[in-house]
């Protein structure tokens, strides 16, 4: 009863900051920003937020991550209206609704498609948010009690969660962490005030910059996959009849009840585990729905079902995915890494003490959650034609475009000519990723956490005056390191990495 006493005096405050001017303005250009990106096929949430991340660096830090959330889930909404559309999912959660929503619209109902899609994915995003705003301040009282040692046992299973969840192999993935673990030491040590792999550049001293790993990784990584793809106009499947009767009918709508419901749960859950949420909780619907359908022949052909189900799972996930963020401070994906990111570039550490510090800015970004997703079901669905023929722009002119872009925001953070150099290096070397089909994602989660765990190994060690039992002999922490270790064991199985192979082998047959 006391939690409820309290939620809605912190729901009025953050709806009494998300609904300010200024931030009902940056929620709708993150949005709207958000969309126009994601519509593009090929172009994902997370390389959207990595390029649009230098708009938010002058901002109030409550107004940048209005923003940057508006972006997230605008660019989600923009990937679905591509994969229904045209075929081509704008990220990987999107791919399952290519099965039946692509076959919707060619048989005249991409509205239809459309809309479930936006209603789905606003019911579940509104039950995300009040799931976040349920279970984050329990969380964070929880987490205020952790010392360093807890602290490094959950981000290393945090680590290694992600490794498990990851779609490429496990192997390539852990070799990913090491790798970010490594980015990570670069700069000055804090405590004896050496240089570490600076190789005698001043500007590495202060560490590589978040933003020109993020924008390298996949920013411009991303670009330059499309462009060595030769992908245009001229070679998407555009659809090229009006779009009419944009609402569902009473039929559709009786369809998509369950499958939304059903969808939300999954969504839910998926997102707060580390990994790739989203993506298996879409896919996850999909099974289910197929599985639990009384006219399963019709999956694939453009059964409503597996719109409604896989749209609402992956907004759920994408939502709940804020939870071990703004709680814990741990990052549960690549794309609440740049989120944390993000909160550290406006100088506020990520954590639990957030919310009893700022609370205006976590429930003011709550608030606009929900803001943000009413936005784009009233603003988008009456711009699918806007969407359309953003798609007949040419890559040719659009990349050049985006590349300059990028290029002046990176130079604006430090006005560092280095800084424009190692995004072009990082962006290099997230194409080698790609074409080695190594998924970067670890990497970035690892280069976040890094610095953040070797501090609370340091503090630990130090508190124990040098002994490791501290991490066994905490109960939290052992609790911890047990589950890491349950999955290691869970990754060297064969049967249940036999069991996940397939999964990722259907998930890429999909796609």
């Amino acid at each position: 009863m006391g939690e409820i006493q309290e939620l809605f005096p912190n729901l009025y405050l953050g709806f009494s900051v998300a609904l300010s001017l200024q931030n009902l303005m940056y929620c709708f250009i993150g949005v709207f920003a958000g969309t126009m990106i994601g519509v593009l096929p090929g172009i994902g949430p997370l390389a959207t937020i990595a390029m649009l991340l230098p708009i938010t660096f002058n901002l109030e830090p409550v107004s940048a991550l209005i923003m940057l959330a508006g972006i997230y889930y605008g660019c989600q909404y923009g990937g679905s209206t591509t994969a229904i559309l045209v075929k081509l999912p704008g990220e990987s959660a999107s791919v399952v609704t290519c099965l039946d929503g692509h076959e919707m619209a060619r048989q005249g109902r991409a509205g239809p498609a459309l809309a479930i899609a936006a209603l789905g994915s606003f019911f579940a995003g509104t039950v995300g948010t009040i799931l976040i705003a349920k279970a984050g301040p329990p969380l964070a009282e929880v987490a205020l009690k952790f010392g360093a040692p807890e602290y490094f046992s959950l981000m290393v299973m945090g680590l290694i969660a992600s490794a498990v969840l990851a779609s490429a192999s496990i192997l390539k993935a852990v070799g990913m962490i090491f790798l970010g673990l490594l980015f990570g030491l670069i700069g000055t040590d804090v405590n004896s005030g050496m240089s570490r792999f600076t190789f005698g550049a001043t500007g590495l001293t202060d560490g590589l910059s978040f933003t020109v790993v993020a924008m390298g990784l996949f920013g411009f990584a991303e670009i330059l996959a499309n462009l060595q793809q030769g992908t245009d106009t001229s070679t998407r499947s555009l659809l090229t009849q009006k779009i009419k009767h944009l609402y569902p009918t009473r039929t559709d709508m009786k369809r998509s009840i369950w499958p939304v419901l059903r969808g939300t749960g999954i969504g839910a859950f998926f997102g707060t585990l580390p990994g790739a949420g989203p993506t298996i909780a879409a896919f996850s619907t999909y099974a289910l729905e197929k599985k639990m359908a009384k006219r399963p022949d019709e999956f694939g052909k453009g059964a409503i079902e597996g719109v409604a189900g896989p749209e609402s799972a992956n907004n759920a996930a994408a939502q709940c995915a804020f939870i071990p963020t703004l709680a814990l401070g741990i990052p549960g994906s690549a794309t609440m890494a740049l989120m944390l990111g993000a909160l550290t570039i406006q100088g506020i550490a990520p954590g639990p003490q957030v919310m009893t510090q700022r609370p205006e800015l976590f429930w003011g970004l709550i608030a606009s959650m929900w803001i943000g997703n009413a936005m784009l079901v009233l603003l988008n669905l009456p711009l699918v034609g806007l969407w359309v023929r953003l798609l007949r722009v040419p890559y040719r002119i659009l990349f050049p475009a985006i590349l300059t872009f990028m290029a002046i925001g990176v130079y604006s953070v430090n006005n560092m000519d280095l800084d424009v150099y190692m995004t072009i290096f990082f962006g290099l070397v997230g194409f080698v990723f790609m074409k080695l089909k190594v998924e970067p994602a670890p990497l970035i989660l690892a280069f976040v956490l890094g610095p953040l765990m070797e501090e609370n190994l340091r503090r630990a060690l130090l508190i124990s005056r040098g002994d490791p039992s501290v991490f066994v002999t905490r109960p939290i922490s052992a609790a911890f390191l047990i589950a890491t270790a349950l999955l290691l064991l869970v990754m060297v199985l064969p049967a249940i990495r036999r069991k996940r192979d397939d999964a990722l082998q259907e998930a890429e047959a999909a796609a």
